[in-house]
């Protein structure tokens, strides 16, 4: 059997509204590859019971993330819900040079960012079969208030505006389905000629 092709990890970003089910479909595509890890991002925003640190996200005080951002740690950083959320560089590049992709859980303001610092990302933003449906999935949480579920819809529009700057967009009316279809995306990135930096040796060895 030929040895594999060498190739470059990739910036694999999801994107969604709150509710769209981006959480589900990364635990089943990090379940499925083991050649993409999950960057976990900073956030001031509480842990929330069965959450780990360090796991889930790097909790951390606004004061902390202050000093996070003058120290330039992070590819990108958004408000969300009036708390804020960062990508860390230092999560970015050990799972990078660990020869592996990284998954990351951003919305369209981090996603924006991020193409301007690096344009070689894989932007996939996930919808809802309906709005009707969003706001059900919101609800059957039961972790918010109708004020709270208000806001998310409101911002979901927003965030749903957005759609077409991102590479693909992928409906979630069921999640076994959205999961195979963002694995096949992921699969089919990875095989670009420009990621595959074994290549030009490969051919060469073919054409002497």
């Amino acid at each position: 059997m030929a040895e594999p092709i060498l190739r470059r990890g990739l910036l694999y970003v999801l994107s969604s509204p709150s509710g769209a089910g981006k959480s589900t479909i990364a635990r089943k595509l990090l379940a499925a590859d083991d050649e993409i890890g999950l960057s976990v991002s900073a956030t001031t925003r509480p842990q929330r019971e069965g959450e780990v640190d360090g796991q889930d996200y790097h909790f951390v005080s606004n004061a902390r993330f202050d000093e996070l951002v003058e120290q330039a740690a992070f590819l990108e950083w958004a408000h969300v819900f009036e708390r804020r959320y960062g990508t860390l560089k230092s999560e970015v590049r050990e799972t990078l040079d660990a020869g592996r992709d990284v998954l990351l859980d951003i919305d369209w303001q981090g996603t924006q960012q991020l193409k301007q610092v690096d344009p070689d990302i894989v932007r996939v933003f996930i919808l809802p079969p309906s709005m009707e449906e969003l706001e059900r999935r919101l609800r059957d949480r039961g972790t918010d208030s109708d004020e709270v579920i208000a806001g998310r819809m409101q911002r979901a529009a927003d965030e749903i505006s957005h759609w077409a700057e991102y590479d693909y967009v992928l409906i979630n009316d069921d999640a076994d389905s959205c999961a195979a279809m963002a694995i096949d995306i992921l699969h089919a990135e990875r095989l670009r000629r420009n990621r595959r930096t074994g290549l030009v040796d490969f051919v060469r060895g073919l054409t002497g």
